[in-house]
């Protein structure tokens, strides 16, 4: 199995946090909505198939790369929003049980380079939330804890922009 694509930084730990309904309000989309860990690490596996499928293993490999960082945050935001009082429910608001995450947000285009550009928007809009999330939290711990989980969606915009200039090319 590849190495994740995150940068070489310790994750932050949730110890020591304690139920915060505010932080909680805050992070929640970035879980399990259309812009959330879950739809980016969906949307990575369908386009590291189809990569893999058509012969550029190495870009296939660099999704799934990707992807298993995705998965890294998925699990750090489930174990923030444990420790901030709510189950991390595949939904946009836990502990609403409402709103169910639905993998149609996932973009099933069927171009490579469409992929590639979808994913781009995806980091942009990631990158986008977690800089919002980031101008409204007021717990310096859970700060921390999406300050490095937007380093590393950095790193993955600049390497699918990378693979879409050599698939142009």
């Amino acid at each position: 199995m590849p190495k994740p694509l995150t940068l070489q930084a310790e994750f932050p730990t949730t110890e020591g946090l304690c139920p915060d309904a505010y932080s909680l309000a805050v992070i929640c989309p970035a879980y399990a909505s259309s812009t959330g860990e879950l739809n980016a690490i969906l949307q990575y596996f369908y386009h590291f198939f189809n990569f893999s499928r058509q012969g550029y293993k190495d870009f296939a490999s660099d999704l799934e790369s990707i992807a298993i960082a995705e998965m890294i945050h998925f699990r750090l935001l489930g174990e923030t929003i444990l420790a901030l009082g709510a189950q991390p429910l595949y939904c946009q608001n836990p502990p609403t049980a409402y709103n169910f995450y639905s993998a149609k947000y996932v973009t099933y285009s069927r171009n490579l380079v469409n992929m590639i550009e979808d994913d781009i928007l995806g980091e942009k809009r990631a990158i986008a939330q977690y800089n919002k999330m980031l101008c409204r939290l007021k717990n310096e711990q859970v700060k921390r804890i999406i300050s490095r989980i937007l380093e590393d969606e950095k790193l993955h915009l600049e390497k699918l922009k990378s693979i879409l200039q050599e698939l142009k090319c």
